[in-house]
């Protein structure tokens, strides 16, 4: 188990790198599309800063987050993509952007730091640990921070910090299911994955049938669904485990679209 300290600080550095990405982008540079179809870098940016304040209410004000899903849930016809494309938008043309999404993520770190043990948070999925949603939010950092790198022609150097990427991609096997009213498999799985450095991160009993091997980037980038899985190195072993790479999602919400076959360069 990681320790709460050491993850805030991932966390931090997540948003420290996709921040100087972007800090000296002229206008036209904040404007360019990402992969994400109909998002600017702009975009990303503000459904960070947003994503960022809807976690950061969840933790000091639970009912009131509570009371604002339900609100959404009602006005939007087409559901949680349909809210996130609006904020996406209308936050976009926020002239202190980066201001904005450099302080939120300051005070949601601050205050997850400060939050009483076994305090459990409401979230779009199942509620989280302060611990949980400090993964979420460099999970989800990291993968939109690849849509600004893809944008503005950066290549980024995996580190270590990918391991709080695969750890959440794993334990949200069953979510992908259930968000497709599937059922998941009673089985547990075993998945095998090579970290940056050349070390091997394990998850899952070893005798499983059931398995999953490759590149920890690789696997990162198809849990966040920035790739499609064509396109990577994996290796499932069982039908089991050969269909959830199919659906891998690690974040809420309903089922991701994906990415085309031969989209990642």
């Amino acid at each position: 188990m990681v320790e709460l300290n050491a993850l805030v600080a991932d966390l931090r550095a997540e948003g420290d790198e996709i921040d100087a990405l972007v800090r000296d982008l002229a206008a036209d540079g904040w404007a360019r599309p990402t992969p994400a179809a109909g998002w600017t870098v702009a975009h990303q940016i503000a459904h960070l800063a947003w994503t960022d304040e809807r976690a950061l209410l969840a933790a000091t004000d639970p009912a009131g987050f509570q009371a604002e899903f339900a609100e959404h849930a009602a006005q939007a016809a087409d559901g949680l993509d349909g809210i996130v494309d609006a904020e996406a938008t209308r936050l976009a043309q926020r002239p202190d952007l980066l201001d904005w999404w450099r302080a939120g993520r300051e005070r949601l770190a601050v205050t997850l730091l400060d939050l009483p043990e076994g305090t459990k948070l409401p979230w779009y999925g199942p509620p989280m640990s302060a611990a949980s949603m400090a993964t979420a939010r460099l999970m989800e950092t990291w993968a939109h921070g690849q849509d600004v790198a893809d944008a503005v022609g950066a290549r980024r150097t995996p580190t270590a910090r990918l391991r709080h990427v695969a750890h959440i991609g794993v334990r949200t096997r069953d979510f992908a299911y259930l968000v497709r009213g599937k059922q998941p498999p009673a089985e547990a799985f075993r998945v095998e994955l090579m970290g940056p450095g050349e070390e091997l991160w394990t998850w899952g009993p070893e005798d499983a049938s059931q398995r999953v091997t490759g590149p920890a980037l690789e696997f990162c980038l198809l849990v966040t669904q920035r790739v499609h899985r064509a396109d990577t190195a994996l290796v499932a072993v069982g039908d089991d485990a050969n269909a959830w790479l199919d659906i891998a999602q690690a974040f809420a919400g309903p089922p991701g679209k994906g990415r085309e076959v031969g989209s990642r360069g």
